[in-house]
């Protein structure tokens, strides 16, 4: 009897296309839609730069437009985000056809969220098409001011990178100590005929 597992160290574990897919908008929707809703809600109800407290010394609302990245910087080339922003997102939505991954999804996801939140207020918020300023009101002691698409953004570049560490490829495979290019193809036998 072979002491090596019956499943190699490489062995995928693939998600079908459509579940890729459906993962992906679960994260993504509602990144999105909480953060134009609590945009919405600081516009209509808190004018330009007041502040409310929520935890005494550690959170409050503040109601701030930024014209460019973290701690504003970059204010007076605010298109170049709204080119980047708008380049991330379709490179996700492309990235997301190769993807076999449930982890990767979920990640890619709630990155596209967040980016496209941001991208809206960037096209349809003043001053501006294109060079509009981003509502932001979370506020924490000697932190930036951020909002739920920054949430989205950070939350699934961190997953991204644990995904990254842990040897997880987008195609569902694992990498790493032990994996080795045999492991690999025989994880995925028939793979280069189903390309071809």
């Amino acid at each position: 009897m072979s002491e090596h597992p019956e499943v190699p160290v490489g062995a995928p574990d693939r998600a079908a296309p459509r579940t890729v897919l459906l993962i992906a908008a679960a994260a993504a929707l509602p990144v999105y839609a909480v953060d134009q809703l609590t945009k919405w809600w600081v516009v209509a109800t808190m004018a330009l730069g007041e502040r409310t407290p929520v935890v005494e010394g550690l959170l409050w609302w503040q109601h701030i437009r930024n014209p460019g990245a973290a701690f504003s910087l970059g204010a007076d080339i605010t298109w170049v985000f709204t080119v980047v922003m708008a380049v991330v997102s379709v490179l996700i939505v492309l990235t997301l056809r190769r993807v076999r991954s449930a982890p990767w999804a979920l990640a890619l996801g709630l990155v596209l969220g967040g980016a496209l939140g941001n991208l809206t207020d960037r096209l349809l918020r003043e001053p501006g098409f294109g060079v509009g300023h981003v509502v932001d009101f979370i506020a924490v002691p000697r932190f930036a001011i951020f909002n739920i698409a920054d949430c989205g953004v950070v939350v699934g570049v961190s997953l991204v990178v644990l995904l990254t560490l842990l040897g997880r490829e987008l195609d569902g495979t694992r990498t790493g100590s032990g994996v080795t290019d045999a492991d690999r193809l025989e994880a995925s036998p028939g793979e280069d005929e189903a390309r071809g």
